[in-house]
């Protein structure tokens, strides 16, 4: 299944991709989703390429139904950003992939973060795939809709942790 999502943030690019890139807002971001950060790394300078791994372990009761047959009380969610250095105006892009522990769930695709000058465009557009024969398909079709929610939640925290900072 495919996954579009656009979602408009009021902070400069520079400030969302510092935001993106700090333990405190991961640690946030996974609190607001009664979960519980596991890892998180940066690899490289945010000035430039840098790379993103959250490991996040997250109660399942908001997962459809045909999901919650694979799946205990919490799963461990791992998702990889690899962003490119900011281009002249600012713009960046990321490849995302998003990896569920025991379960056979992938999303894979890239992320824009669109400079425009006091605010930024954020979008992701990925593919949600899943291997289990006969039904995966329909796996991936009722976890993309929660992957949505997901961009628009990390947008609107994004906005309110950087207005808390200013």
């Amino acid at each position: 299944m495919a996954l579009n999502a656009s979602t408009q943030i009021a902070h400069p690019a520079d400030q969302v991709i510092a935001t993106l890139s700090d333990r405190g807002f991961a640690e946030h971001l996974t609190k607001v989703a009664n979960g519980s950060l596991t890892d998180f790394s940066v690899n490289g300078d945010t000035a430039g390429a840098f790379t993103v791994t959250t490991v996040r372990s997250v109660p399942t009761d908001r997962v459809p139904d045909i999901a919650r047959k694979f799946v205990g009380a919490t799963i461990e969610i791992t998702q990889v950003d690899e962003w490119t250095a900011p281009d002249a105006a600012g713009n960046r892009s990321a490849t995302v992939k998003i990896s569920v522990a025991g379960v056979p769930v992938n999303v894979s695709g890239t992320e824009q973060l669109t400079a425009q000058g006091e605010t930024s465009e954020f979008s992701i557009d990925a593919k949600v795939s899943s291997s289990i024969p006969f039904i995966g398909g329909k796996l991936a079709s009722a976890a993309e809709p929660y992957l949505g929610k997901a961009l628009n939640l990390q947008a609107a925290q994004v906005d309110a942790w950087l207005s808390k900072q200013a």
